[in-house]
């Protein structure tokens, strides 16, 4: 939630500076992270209930998790750039910052575990 929070808040800039193609190529940057985290939090769960039967099953599922999310990001980039011609720097400025702020995020949630 925090994630689409930010991305809204990217597309927001983007609109008061850019106009509306760029807070909507902006938006879907986001929404591609967004889509990326997600599938890193199910591959998470898939293998923390495997690693009690197989770490090694548990290892190759989070090998496979982090290769269809490299596709992912790739296939929906391409979608994004090529087929909806969306602006490039919003789109990717929305990805990166987005991305940024969960792996924040992930970091200081790590460290108040330990």
């Amino acid at each position: 939630m925090l994630q689409l929070g930010i991305g809204l808040v990217i597309a927001a800039g983007f609109f008061l500076k850019e106009g509306g193609w760029a807070a909507i190529s902006a938006f879907y940057g986001g929404l591609v992270s967004v889509a990326s985290t997600t599938m890193l939090s199910r591959g998470i769960s898939r293998a923390e209930r495997a690693a009690e039967k197989s770490a090694q099953t548990s290892q190759m599922i989070l090998y496979l998790g982090a290769v269809v999310r490299f596709v992912l990001v790739l296939v929906l980039f391409g979608i994004g750039l090529g087929a909806l011609k969306l602006a490039a720097l919003a789109l990717i400025i929305g990805f990166v910052i987005t991305q940024l702020v969960f792996v924040l995020m992930a970091g200081r949630q790590g460290h108040e575990k330990q």
